[in-house]
């Protein structure tokens, strides 16, 4: 079958790309004349430089002068100047969001964290000192034992509980005469300190003591020593004379003046209260006082030992 036989279109019209190929141009394909592309196509041509841009045609053989590179074109219209165009009021560009943490913040907590700390600091040194100061001021106020010789209750009780108590010369009050002294030896108190001066009337030496378990009869025991000489001094029980006096004889039968070799022990049969208890032993007038005491204790019951 030819194009002529059955149909009176032209090769090309069957392929319009026909005159492309061998095949095609040996049938008598042409390109098309008219537009390009298909048969039939409309096509306007124009010379180079005819078209308009914006409303200007160019001129044919005038060359449009092109500006120089970064320099402004005059023959450039702006879109803004066009009817129609990007309008002409301009807006800044938006400041993008600051990312990132708060810094600001983190300043502020850290020296918040930091004043803290020094203020707590401080206010413990103040302390420190406050309690220091309060230390001192305390043990400027009031005189330790040692200063004034005068025991408390609870310092002159020295047994443990259950047991009855014991005193020497350090924890006994003094007066009068009495003074602590170790010269003479044999005295069995710490460190060997016994009381002397109790030989003028109005020297005493009193002991107040605690842990008595109840009411009744107890032994009150002394060690003393005299010299050569058999010796007595009043005896008063939480405020009322005992009945008789502290015998304070030469039981050791030490030679006149002998004071080492004078020690020995003495005892007397007092009522005592359940609890705290005071005895005084002092040289009342016609008392014979020319003595030396160390140690005192008790004993439960009316014993001789």
């Amino acid at each position: 079958m030819t194009p002529g036989e059955n149909s009176p279109s032209t090769p090309e019209d069957d392929d319009p790309f026909g005159y492309l190929y061998a095949d095609g141009q040996a049938r008598g394909a042409q390109p098309p004349s008219g537009g390009y592309g298909y048969p039939n196509s409309v096509s306007r041509v124009r010379s180079v430089g005819e078209r308009t841009y914006g409303g200007q045609q160019a001129q044919p053989g005038v060359s449009q002068q092109q500006g120089t590179y970064g320099q402004p074109n005059a023959h450039y219209q702006a879109p803004e100047t066009l009817p129609g165009g990007a309008p002409t009021s301009s807006r800044p560009a938006p400041t993008p969001a600051r990312g990132g943490p708060n810094t600001k913040g983190l300043l502020i907590g850290a020296i918040a964290v930091v004043a803290a700390v020094v203020i707590g600091i401080s206010i413990a040194m103040l302390n420190d000192n406050g309690d220091d100061n309060k230390s001192g001021n305390q043990a400027g106020a009031s005189p330790t034992q040692s200063q004034t010789g005068k025991p408390s209750p609870s310092s002159s009780s020295s047994a443990a509980p259950g047991e009855l108590p014991k005193s020497d010369a350090n924890a006994l009050q003094l007066a009068g005469g009495a003074t602590k002294l170790s010269d003479v030896k044999g005295a069995q108190a710490a460190g060997g300190v016994y009381v002397g001066g109790l030989n003028t009337v109005g020297s005493s030496v009193t002991w107040t003591f605690n842990n008595i378990p109840e009411d009744g009869a107890y032994t009150l025991f002394a060690h003393f020593s005299v010299p050569g000489q058999d010796q007595e001094m009043t005896v008063t029980v939480n405020g009322k004379p005992f009945g008789s006096k502290l015998p304070l004889k030469n039981y050791a039968h030490a030679k006149d003046g002998d004071l080492v070799n004078g020690w020995t022990t003495t005892y007397v049969w007092p009522t005592l209260n359940k609890g705290p208890n005071t005895i005084s032993i002092s040289c009342q007038p016609g008392d014979k006082c020319n003595a030396l005491l160390d140690q005192l204790w008790i004993k439960k019951g009316q014993v001789k030992r």
